[in-house]
């Protein structure tokens, strides 16, 4: 489909005044020909692959930022799932990948790289365990490296092994980041389904079904949808929900042509356009707001629940109509840091840990960037994953876990960490225990659901 002179100038009219960005272009790159015996051969291997595809890869994006006009906020990479290629390492090994892997992205200029991973949905193997293991330490000892670890899927069920002990790992990457505010839980997630196209740190990876190297795209635009219901003023649901579709497809026609552009100038393969609409802390950026324009008085009211149903639907319906390479997560974030309007609505005791589960159940990924006392037992960061998993494997849906149970602080207390990460509120966790339910361990079964075959 051809790209009409006029829809250029509405994408530089969303540019210019409604805060429309390209929220992330990551490209994405296969480790798994990097094994060596010898450590340090793989190591090397691993910098000059990423610097191979990846040194142009910032340059090349602000080339087409300058011809098209669109700000492309973060140049970012992810990698193959980094337990599956070096499977045979031990705990220390994994950190000195992790210190090459934060090397090339120092290099090469970029915010972030992705892929610090492992898919334990049904088990682990002997490499997985000493990666997720090793967590903490390589958070604490890198920038920009980002890790996720799947611990539940639809077919697999969840498993609850892997589930308690990431949520050990997270409170040990809380303590060994203390100095920041725990700055490393904010670069690590805990999954249900996850995806393997998704262009969205923290969680992203280049899955093992992925070509050689691809160009993933994930678009924003909280502004421009918050002001088109602004606009729309007082029209019925189904009127207000074409209104969406309409300015999402705009939105994701943009997207796509800027990724295509990019890919074209890398000389990779473009891979997908992830719509999903991801908030900032700027004014005016924020999905919250957008719920509140649709006529709840404030996250967390009676409704909002449903408003964002309806959003996140409006979302990929709209999506699927302007581009057939849609993927990734496509729908609404709700992080509580990263969106000026969460972090008010939790100030303003609006919004509480269990209504922001529920809309989890509704929207894209999950608990996303939420602050908790850090006395936050392990047991109870277990049961909320525990929980959020549920919410993706009964739903067939990627939901997700982001939390920060930060050192030192109480509810009322603030983490910050600036920039797009943003600054949270600690939220209160109920004091009653789940030890005797996330203790016994095991899997929880695969629901009936996945007998697709």
């Amino acid at each position: 489909m051809p790209y009409e002179f006029e829809e250029i100038l509405e994408t530089i009219r969303m540019t210019e005044i409604e805060h429309f960005d390209i929220r992330t272009v990551t490209l994405g790159i296969s480790l798994r020909d990097c094994h060596d015996r010898n450590l340090e051969v793989a190591k090397q291997k691993i910098y000059d692959k990423i610097l191979k595809y990846g040194k142009n890869h910032v340059k090349l994006a602000k080339e087409v930022e300058s011809q098209f006009g669109i700000s492309i906020a973060n140049k970012r990479i992810s990698v193959t799932p980094v337990s599956i290629p070096f499977d045979s390492l031990k705990q220390d090994e994994f950190i000195e990948i992790a210190k090459i892997l934060d090397k090339a992205a120092e290099e090469i200029g970029v915010d972030y790289l992705a892929g610090y991973s492992a898919l334990v949905q049904k088990g682990m193997t002997n490499g997985e365990l000493e990666l997720i293991r090793s967590i903490p330490e390589a958070l604490s000892q890198t920038k920009r490296v980002c890790s996720s670890v799947n611990v539940a899927s639809t077919k697999a069920g969840i498993n609850m092994d892997a589930v308690l002990m990431m949520s050990e790992v997270i409170k040990s990457t809380a303590e060994k980041t203390k100095n920041n505010d725990s700055i490393g839980c904010a670069k690590l997630v805990v999954f249900a389904n996850a995806v393997e196209d998704n262009p969205f740190v923290a969680g992203a990876f280049h899955g093992v079904s992925e070509p050689e190297v691809v160009l993933n795209v994930g678009i924003s635009g909280p502004g421009v949808v918050l002001d088109a219901v602004k606009e729309a003023g007082k029209v019925d649901l189904h009127q207000l929900s074409e209104v969406i579709k309409k300015t999402i497809f705009k939105i994701t026609r943009a997207g796509e042509l800027i990724g295509r552009k990019t890919a074209e100038k890398l000389g990779v393969q473009f891979g997908i356009v992830d719509i999903s609409l991801a908030p900032t802390p700027a004014e005016g950026d924020s999905i919250a707001d957008i719920l509140k324009a649709m006529g709840v008085e404030d996250v967390g009211a009676p409704g909002t629940t449903a408003a964002l149903a309806m959003l996140n639907d409006s979302v990929k319906k709209a999506g699927l109509m302007a581009s057939s390479s849609v993927g990734g997560l496509s729908g609404a974030f709700i992080p509580v840091s990263e969106d000026l309007g969460m972090i008010r609505a939790v100030q303003a005791g609006n919004l509480s840990l269990e209504k922001l589960e529920a809309m989890t159940a509704v929207c894209s990924v999950g608990l996303d960037m939420v602050a908790i006392p850090g006395d936050t037992s392990s047991s109870t960061i277990a049961g909320i994953i525990a929980d959020e998993c549920a919410i993706g494997v009964i739903n067939d849906k990627t939901t997700a876990v982001r939390i920060i149970p930060a050192f030192g602080k109480k509810v009322g207390d603030f983490v910050d960490y600036g920039g797009l990460l943003g600054k949270a509120p600690v939220m209160s966790v109920r004091k009653l225990r789940c030890d005797n339910f996330v203790g016994r361990g095991g899997r929880i079964p695969a629901p009936s659901r996945s007998l697709t075959n």
